[in-house]
């Protein structure tokens, strides 16, 4: 089995640690060298192979007592927005360089609390400030699928990871749709939960009242697995909802009334907003997505038609609360408190402005500047208060569609993962392909990507899917439903050539099982 363990998703890998087919510490050092071996992804940012080994190793004596929970052993990573005591944290950044935190982030500690093996760190957007994982201060992150694009962002090493068979599953933060589009453009399953739902104690904020944990998996299974864990009150997180653990894993079996085995989503309702489906929402995408809409009412679901009238104003709404949040969370990043100092300077104030300066990169400056502009006197009440009440109407806009709907449906970005470097030079543009994802994360509700189909150039292409406040589980019973009746989030990337030689590589890592390869059954 040892040869394909990289193929195995969470729950399947779980369970076979648990009948014993598998050792923790065989699947952590399999995993370890296919790591080291695709290094060229640009995924991880800090490894240890001798911690990680002493994780398993205590895994597998939990495993050997019996009834260990179906996390025990499975290796995962985490994305460096997490503190973490027993490895650097950086939040893809220079100004936390070795960076060592005295204590394990929440979500951290509780997936580690649930048996899981901690491989590494992956790269992320600096201070996951970003849609394509090119603003990482260490190395730019590609996406196995065609390594000359973008994994997406700012959990683009996360999703690549996953995608590429690295990992079986690992976290991923989502302020704008950080978790939503890259697990879109990898061809993988990410599910961003309601705001509280996880805990922020420990991760490395960028804009508090958005920003969230949750996981990126081969599928809506092994999602429920890992946010069951993840998940739950924290006292230590002024902003955690105090609610009482949630199975999510049985979620995905719960019948609705009246469903049947053949259409296990009768009397769902999903509402289409015809703000999801512009004119200029790619031809690919669509394609896509109208196959993937009549799959969910094949399966028994009813397609409505809804409107959230503001969700063109998501943009510049976000675009002003997040770098305004922003602005005020990184002044802390000052050279003497925390972060890197600059070596030369002639006073307090030139110390300041030369290690920021060194520190942060141009996106991360560019936010701040925005942020401070926009809460700077005369600007506070025109710029920022006028972007919260438009968010409160962005919420109610949602709240009105709910009373004719179960969930919300639709893109998840307008187009495919685009080529490294075409949009460094226009942030803007960088921006406008989170129109889809914004809205979701305004509110506060839940919303996941589920793998539906490919479009141009065999680029995956995710399905979004909104639920109300807390209504996770529905989210994870229509994704493993329609996982259930198609093998799109089974699909893998094809081996990708060698840089030394130029010819298709001989490692078959990223090889698909069963022969599914890129850009098969593409829209």
């Amino acid at each position: 089995m040892s040869a394909d363990l990289h193929q195995l998703g969470v729950a399947a890998l779980g369970r076979a640690l648990r009948e014993r087919r598998v050792s923790s510490v065989e699947a952590t050092t399999h995993l370890l060298a296919r790591l080291a071996a695709h290094d060229r992804l640009g995924v991880a940012l800090a490894v240890d192979p001798e911690h990680a080994l002493a994780q398993a190793r205590a895994a597998d004596d939990r495993l050997a007592g019996g009834g260990a929970g179906p996390l025990v052993g499975v290796p995962i990573a985490h994305k460096d927005i997490f503190v973490t005591r027993d490895l650097a944290t950086t939040a893809g950044s220079r100004m936390l360089a070795g960076y060592r935190s005295p204590f394990d982030a929440t979500v951290v500690a509780r997936l580690g609390e649930a048996g899981t093996v901690t491989l590494g760190k992956l790269n992320c957007d600096e201070f996951a400030m970003g849609s394509s994982n090119e603003n990482s201060a260490w190395k730019v992150v590609k996406n196995p699928w065609d390594e000359s694009r973008v994994p997406g962002g700012s959990s683009g090493g996360s999703a690549a990871a996953v995608a590429a068979r690295l990992l079986p599953a690992a976290t991923g933060t989502d302020t704008g749709g950080s978790i939503r589009q890259p697990a879109s453009f990898c061809g993988i399953t990410g599910i961003k939960p309601t705001y509280g739902v996880c805990s922020r104690y420990g991760m490395i904020a960028f804009a508090s009242s958005l920003d969230q944990a949750g996981p990126l998996a081969r599928s809506a299974e092994d999602c429920a697995l890992l946010l069951a864990a993840m998940s739950g009150f924290d006292a230590r997180d002024a902003t955690s909802a105090e609610r009482p653990p949630q199975d999510y894993p049985a979620a995905l079996a719960r019948a609705r009334e009246g469903a049947t085995a053949a259409r296990p989503l009768q009397g769902l309702r999903i509402g289409l907003p015809k703000e999801f489906f512009p004119a200029g929402l790619a031809a690919d995408v669509e394609a896509a997505l109208r196959a993937a809409l009549a799959e969910l009412e094949r399966l028994g679901a009813t397609l409505v038609d809804v409107s959230l009238p503001r969700t063109e104003l998501a943009i510049p709404v976000y675009y002003l609360i997040a770098p305004a949040e922003a602005s005020s969370n990184l002044s802390r990043f000052d050279g003497v408190r925390y972060g890197h100092r600059a070596e030369h300077y002639e006073d307090l104030q030139g110390m300041y402005k030369a290690s920021r300066s060194e520190g942060f990169g141009p996106e991360v400056k560019r936010r701040i500047m925005i942020g401070t502009y926009v809460l700077s006197h005369g600007y506070y009440d025109a710029y920022y208060l006028q972007a919260q009440k438009l968010r409160r109407m962005i919420a109610d806009d949602f709240q009105a569609c709910f009373r004719q709907c179960d969930l919300i449906a639709g893109p998840v970005a307008p187009t495919v993962a685009w080529k490294l470097g075409d949009k460094s030079d226009d942030p803007v543009a960088n921006y406008l392909a989170d129109i889809f994802t914004l809205p979701a994360s305004l509110a506060g509700l839940p919303g996941m990507s589920v793998p539906a189909g490919f479009g141009a150039g065999g680029m995956p292409v995710g399905l979004q899917l909104i639920g109300n406040y807390f209504d996770e589980g529905t989210l994870l019973h229509a994704a493993h439903a329609f996982q259930q009746a198609t093998d799109w989030h089974a699909r893998a990337p094809s081996p990708q050539p060698s840089p030394a030689s130029g010819r298709g590589s001989q490692d078959s890592s990223l090889a698909p099982a069963g022969g599914e390869g890129r850009g098969e059954g593409a829209a």
